[in-house]
């Protein structure tokens, strides 16, 4: 079965698929964004779902692959 291309990202999705490309943890990616930690997984599992991927670090690789993100 072919998998739907990828949604585009919202910025914030963007921003929080690229500190985690970086190897920030959630917790710094909330520190650094002043946002919850909550909010920034709630942001990385809404662009995992966008991307179709499987993990945070899929979603992370699909989003590089199709220059979606620039760490």
């Amino acid at each position: 079965m072919v998998k739907p291309p990828p949604l585009p990202l919202t910025e914030r999705e963007r921003e929080c698929l690229t500190w985690l490309a970086v190897g920030m943890r959630s917790q710094e990616i909330a520190n650094h964004l002043d946002i919850s930690i909550k909010t920034v997984e709630k942001h990385i599992a809404s662009g995992r779902k966008r991307l179709n991927a499987t993990t945070r670090e899929h979603a992370v690789a699909i989003a590089l692959q199709a220059g979606m993100i620039k760490p």
